[in-house]
């Protein structure tokens, strides 16, 4: 039985060329449908022939449009509670996120509100913000916890992302981040053991997070306290992802190559040395353009993984300080901010993404789960192009359309 036939689409990008720098399409083509994973891409008449657009339960008629696989948003902290406009409007003024930070603003504010907030209200949210997630696209997402800091709040908020991830059409991937900030009540030193010997246990028994992800940078965890909780999340079965170089040149790239981390993310501050680490390591390098836009910073240098022949992804950073959970937005700065193609950004949101959370999402090769946008425009390209409005007409996710415009 062929469940859907999505027939002379303008334009098919299906993913990375051999070579991986450029994009593997079709233009005039065509993609078949069967339980819930793609039985034939190419060009139009090769797969009609093959799957008649009229034997298939849905046949869609992609004229003038663009087909892209489904984003995977590799870095997220979508699960909070509460609003910090107000910081928004304090950084246009001039203040820094350490200052605010030290001020008790910034991610400490966020974990009071979300202690306070019922576990309906975060959950509620939440999928509030999958909604708008998968209405531009966004068909698998990584959300941390890490606004809770003590072992209560943390496996709350896994388990609601469990809930979340069973509720709703996008792919929830759960990672657990305890790591995110020092308590107030703690140093350093003392809040590390806390992460290790209470947090991760319970974290384990739980048995909701795949990956451990850390803060390594200056005032925050050192590089051996970074180093010590993701070898104890590794002890425990978790994968090790790390936030890396985001403020200043730190080691947290290095360490995630030395731990052979599934992804080193933000990258602001990498250099030369910590990309050919990373790549010999098999570790992805994430960028979050839209962190450096929101807290108009310099962006990390595209160019540069890119030029090494480094592949990259693209993520969101979706949370209080970085309020825009859109992919195409991403995209869009991806270009724009750091100078990447459409193709390179396109393939950095979705195969990309997907490698840095060791999923095979990401592409629309045969036998790729069918998570897929038809794109109201006849290229890839414009997405990037008419940034700012949603391209997006349909969602289709395990082969349904669970979203459409």
């Amino acid at each position: 039985m062929i469940d859907t036939v999505i027939h002379d689409a303008s334009e098919i990008v299906v993913g990375p060329a051999e070579d991986r720098s450029r994009l593997k399409q079709h233009e005039d083509g065509a993609i078949a449908v069967v339980d819930g994973t793609i039985a034939a891409v190419g060009p139009n008449d090769a797969v009609t022939r093959e799957y008649p657009p009229e034997n298939a339960a849905h046949a869609i008629d992609a004229s003038e449009k663009a087909i892209i696989p489904g984003f995977v948003d590799s870095h997220t902290h979508a699960l909070f509670a509460g609003d910090r406009s107000d910081e928004f409007e304090a950084k246009l003024s001039g203040a820094t996120y350490q200052e605010i930070l030290a001020e008790g603003g910034g991610i400490l504010r966020t974990v009071r509100a979300t202690r306070e907030a019922t576990d309906q209200e975060l959950l509620d949210q939440l999928l509030g913000y999958l909604d708008v997630m998968l209405a531009h696209g966004t068909t698998t997402v990584e959300v941390k916890s890490g606004y809770g800091l003590d072992t209560e709040t943390e496996l709350r908020m896994l388990s609601i992302l469990d809930r979340a991830d069973r509720e709703h059409s996008v792919d929830v991937v759960p990672t657990f981040m305890g790591a995110h900030a020092v308590p107030p009540a703690y140093d350093s030193d003392e809040y590390t053991e806390i992460v290790i010997d209470e947090q991760l246990p319970a974290v384990v028994d739980q048995d909701v997070a795949e990956f451990c992800d850390v803060f390594c940078e200056a005032d925050v965890f050192s590089v051996e306290q970074s180093r010590q909780i993701l070898e104890a999340g590794t002890e425990h079965g978790l994968q090790p992802k790390v936030h890396a170089e985001e403020f200043v040149h730190f080691g947290g790239a290095q360490l995630a190559a030395e731990l052979e981390a599934m992804s080193a993310d933000h990258l602001l501050h990498a250099d030369s040395s910590d990309i050919n680490a990373l790549d010999e390591a098999g570790v992805a390098p994430v960028l979050l353009p839209g962190t450096a836009f929101s807290l108009g910073a310099e962006y990390a240098d595209a160019r540069v993984f890119l030029e090494q022949g480094v592949s990259v992804a693209l993520a969101s950073d979706f949370n209080p300080n970085c309020h825009s959970p859109s992919m195409q937005f991403a995209v869009a700065l991806g270009c724009i901010g750091m100078e990447m193609t459409p193709a390179e950004a396109i393939m950095a949101a979705t195969h990309g993404g997907a490698r840095a959370l060791d999923r095979d999402t990401g592409t629309l090769e045969q036998g790729a789960p069918a998570d897929l946008s038809l794109i109201d425009a006849p290229s890839h390209v414009h997405i990037p192009y008419t940034f700012g409005v949603n391209n997006v007409e349909a969602v289709m996710k395990g082969g349904e359309i669970v979203y459409d415009h």
